[in-house]
């Protein structure tokens, strides 16, 4: 088994997926890993809304959290004229984590609810795929959602299916 510690050193695309609860918890934990070794973390959010992040400010500037909504409710509660003004700001987050990952700022990019994105057509798996490739050989992305499509999973060196037993 590969340690997380292999895995921040090797640049590796990371997927946490599943029903169950705690993939943002999992992918954030990875990142206060990668900080404590002294790694720049970004986390770009996606479908949760304008959530109070107090907590998570206080990780700065090792961690670095990016939102790009508008609304305080999350995507699957809006109506569908406020759902395509968010489409925009979806696209101008894609567009500064393909930023982020060619400009090398940062070592570890969470792309939280990323999955989401595509499951909701918000953004194409292809484009997805694009922003993956453009990452260097030594930073870490990782990805969270519940469904990942074979394509994603393929692009992934390791997925964690996160599931409710009991």
């Amino acid at each position: 088994m590969i340690s997380e510690r292999e895995v921040m050193e090797q640049g590796r695309i990371i997927a946490y997926c599943g029903k169950g609860i705690g993939k943002t918890s999992a992918a954030l934990g990875t990142g206060i890993k990668a900080a404590g070794l002294g790694k720049q973390v970004y986390v770009v959010q996606f479908m949760k809304g304008q959530l109070s992040n107090d907590f998570l400010d206080k990780l700065e500037p090792e961690i670095k959290i990016f939102r790009f909504e508008q609304s305080v409710d999350s995507f699957n509660d809006m109506t569908e004229a406020e759902r395509a003004e968010e489409r925009k700001n979806y696209t101008n987050a894609l567009n500064f984590a393909k930023k982020a990952l060619t400009t090398g700022e940062c070592d570890v990019l969470i792309l939280d609810e990323i999955l989401g994105v595509i499951e909701e057509k918000i953004a194409g798996e292809n484009e997805v795929l694009d922003i993956l490739k453009s990452k260097s050989m030594f930073t870490d992305v990782i990805l969270t959602g519940i469904n990942i499509s074979k394509d994603i999973k393929e692009a992934c060196d390791v997925v964690y299916s996160i599931s409710r037993e009991k």
